[in-house]
């Protein structure tokens, strides 16, 4: 496999890709550096870290705050992020584009716009939950995105049910007509598995939703950054996703909201830049997307951000999709060469990502993934933030490996040799333990 990937519409040297992220050329444990966690947080390149540093160095000051030039400045820039951020992923208009930390604060914003019927105040009806009431997610989901809904339900009395996993670790649809129904007033599902790689068909779940009248959000931080992804193709109501995935920094994620519903949804946190008049007893809101974004915004990650959008655009998210598809074929074939060897999920890379995760007979996942460090072997090891998926496949734990625009098939043969070196020193059966199943 070369590391020169072409696909219909674009070619990715991935060569001179590597060349453009700093952290790649240095050793861990006296091994070259093998990074194969981006699922979890992607690398950033010169570009994204440049941009970054010279708006400290030249621009630095508060947004929407001053009139002199170097709030102009750094309120351009903010703004400037935000425009970047929409036409990246199809937004009508940029005032779409909430900006939050991360995709958890994303989903949480959504979840504390709904409330129990009978409170105090005004809530539209797409909005009220009243006894009875269903939310649905699916069983693959991250805690990011079932927690919150779980939460809810316990304040307000509403029911929460979830789409089940198959045994090739793909959604069940079979229920679905049954599961989304005439009481379900929201489906929040994941867009591609950060455990299993599994991406998801969205247009049955949104067509089904949109027949009885529920609104939708997708978890889209695992697609975002490897696919191209159009929120209007989409056709949901809400996506949410993070920076620190799509070679951005940390500390800034979005909330894409259609423009009619974010208009209805009331303040996540009071504060600074969020109102629109203020007196000692009351106070109105300014109109999104400012009315989500209280206090001093996250600036220079979100300049990070706008520059990773750039870098991402300038390389083609086609061209970046099929060398992950590439990666993802070659990982897999590799890999079952592996003795003992159980990878969860799909087996093929049809709608399938660039994440594999895995269990190897015999090895315990921390052991695993010690050896796999001192190899230069970045992964991660545990339940991933998906306990659930991990009870589903009766195990308490796996290895995850998750690839990017960087990554090589090198680097997949240092991983399957990586563990094949683990086998070896492993000291008796230490694998993972398993764990009753539904």
């Amino acid at each position: 496999m070369t590391t020169t990937i072409r696909s219909q519409n674009a070619t990715l040297n991935v060569d001179a890709v590597r060349a453009d992220f700093p952290i790649l050329t240095r050793e861990v444990n006296g091994h070259p550096l093998t990074y194969l966690d981006s699922a979890n947080t992607s690398q950033m390149p010169a570009p994204v870290l440049d941009r970054m540093r010279e708006h400290l160095r030249r621009h630095n000051a508060n947004a929407a705050r001053s009139a002199h030039t170097l709030g102009n400045e750094a309120t351009m820039a903010y703004e400037g992020a935000r425009a970047k951020v929409a036409a990246f992923v199809g937004a009508r208009t940029p005032d779409e584009v909430v900006f939050t930390k991360n995709s958890t604060e994303a989903i949480n914003l959504v979840a504390h716009s709904f409330s129990a019927s009978g409170a105090q105040r005004t809530v539209d009806e797409r909005f009220a939950l009243h006894p009875g009431d269903e939310i649905v997610v699916s069983e693959m989901e991250h805690h990011s995105n079932l927690v919150p809904w779980q939460l809810l339900c316990d304040r307000t009395g509403a029911t929460l049910r979830w789409l089940p996993l198959t045994d090739e670790g793909r959604l069940d649809l079979s229920r679905l007509d049954e599961l989304v129904n005439e009481r379900t007033k929201l489906v929040s599902v994941v867009h591609m598995s950060n455990i299993l790689g599994t991406v998801n068909p969205i247009a049955p779940i949104v067509a089904r939703a949109r027949a009885v009248g529920a609104l939708i959000l997708l978890d889209a931080s695992q697609s975002v950054p490897h696919m191209p992804v159009d929120v209007t193709v989409l056709d949901a109501d809400f996506v949410a996703f993070s920076g620190h995935k799509m070679c951005g920094p940390t500390g800034i994620g979005v909330l894409w909201g259609r423009s009619e519903l974010l208009e209805l949804m009331p303040p996540f946190l009071g504060g600074g830049s969020m109102i629109d008049a203020v007196s000692m007893r009351h106070s109105t809101y300014a109109r999104p997307p400012a009315r989500f974004e209280a206090g001093t915004p996250p600036i220079l990650s979100a300049v990070g951000l706008g520059a990773a959008v750039d870098y991402l655009s300038a390389l083609g998210m086609p061209a970046v999709h099929r060398h992950e598809q590439d990666l993802t074929a070659y990982a897999l074939t590799a890999l079952d060469k592996v003795p003992g060897m159980r990878v969860y999920g799909p087996k093929t890379t049809v709608d399938r990502g660039a994440v594999i995760s895995f269990n190897v007979l015999g090895v315990d996942p921390v052991h695993l993934g010690g050896v796999l460090d001192s190899l230069g072997v970045q992964v991660r090891v545990g339940r991933h933030c998906a306990a659930p998926v991990c009870t589903r496949f009766g195990v308490t734990a796996t290895t995850r490996a998750s690839f990017y625009l960087y990554t090589t098939a090198a680097e997949i043969d240092t991983l399957v040799d990586g563990l094949m070196l683990a086998q070896r020193r492993t000291p008796g059966d230490r694998g993972p333990r398993r764990v009753a199943t539904r």
